[in-house]
This record gives structure tokens, C-alpha cells and sequence, in this order.
């Protein structure tokens, strides 16, 4: 009966977290002209992953893919855009579980490869899908999709640093929390 009510839990949490995520990704502090923002979305996998690890962090990611895709005006040029830019992206930020049960430090390591798990998703989709819709950036003008996609995926990093300084900043709270075991 302890496992029924810890799995409840830990489902109950992760629908919490993701549809959390998702509001948050509506809530948009800078939007790119094409697509791509700043925004706290992964904030709430990341806490989730962080509570309940690796495994159930990543499901979660992949529920906000599948989501956000469907939900959050999703842009693709094809299957391969939706798995790069949303499914596998947003997986990835599940790679907070690492950081489980070590500490302040593990929350800034996990949050960390959480929010760069995402960055590199979306920057390898960048630069071998979008390559074809490259134009100047920045004031730049573009040759190299690499680049360019970097350049276009800072938005993400921007994302990323906001998450992990506030991840850090509520790892204390969330000590409080019932234990996740």
C-alpha cells in the first residue's frame, strides 16, 4: 500500500509540474521574431526531476514535449523538428535527476544539465534542420548554420541560467517538502 500512494504521489506531481511548465512557457519574458523565448518553463521539470530523479524527471520532460508541441503553437518543418526542438528537448531537461539527493550542489548540476540537455537538442535541430531559414541575426550576417543556430539558441541559455539561480534559491524550501524515497 506504500508503493500505491508514493507512485500516486509522484504521478500527481509530475501532472502538477508539467502542466506548470507549460503555463510558464506561455509566459514569455523575450520572443524571438521566429520563435524561441525566455521563459521559466523548464523550471518545474527541473524541481520535479531534482525531487524524484532521473526515471520519472525525464518522463515528465517528454510529457511537456508531446504537450507544448501540441498545446503551445508548436513550429515544425517535419517530423524530425518536432522530435528535435520539443519531444527530445524537453526530455532532456529530466536530466535534473542527476543532481538528486546531492545536495545544493547537485542542484546546480543537475538543473545545469537539465537546461543544457534542452540548449543542444534545440541547437543541433538549429543547425542541421533549420539551416535553410538561416538570415542575418543580431546584425550578423549568417554563413554557418553552427553558428547561427548557436546565436539563435540564446534565448535557451538565458532560460537555463534563470532556472538553475532559482532552482538554487528554492532548494532549501523544498527540503521541507516530504521526502520523495
Amino acid at each position: 500500500m506504500q508503493n500505491i500512494s508514493r507512485n500516486t504521489r509522484a504521478l500527481v506531481e509530475g501532472a502538477l509540474m508539467v502542466a506548470a511548465a507549460e503555463v510558464l512557457g506561455y509566459i514569455k519574458i523575450w520572443h524571438m521574431p521566429e520563435g524561441g523565448s525566455v521563459s521559466l518553463m523548464m523550471l518545474p521539470i527541473v524541481l520535479y526531476a531534482l525531487r524524484w530523479g532521473l526515471g520519472k524527471g525525464l518522463l515528465a520532460g517528454l510529457a511537456l514535449g508531446v504537450i507544448d508541441f501540441m498545446l503551445g503553437g508548436g513550429i515544425a518543418i517535419g517530423w524530425q523538428s518536432i522530435l528535435g526542438d520539443y519531444v527530445i528537448a524537453c526530455t532532456l531537461i529530466g536530466l535534473a535527476g542527476v543532481g538528486r539527493n546531492r545536495g545544493k550542489g547537485g542542484v546546480v548540476l543537475g538543473a545545469t544539465l537539465g537546461c543544457l540537455g534542452r540548449f543542444v537538442s534545440i541547437w543541433i535541430t538549429g543547425a542541421t534542420l533549420w539551416r535553410a531559414y538561416m538570415h542575418d541575426i543580431y546584425g550578423l550576417h549568417m554563413t554557418n548554420p553552427w553558428i547561427y543556430s548557436f546565436l539563435y539558441s540564446i534565448p535557451i541559455l538565458i532560460a537555463g541560467v534563470l532556472t538553475v539561480v532559482i532552482a538554487v534559491l528554492l532548494w532549501r524550501p523544498m527540503e521541507r517538502l516530504p521526502r520523495a524515497e
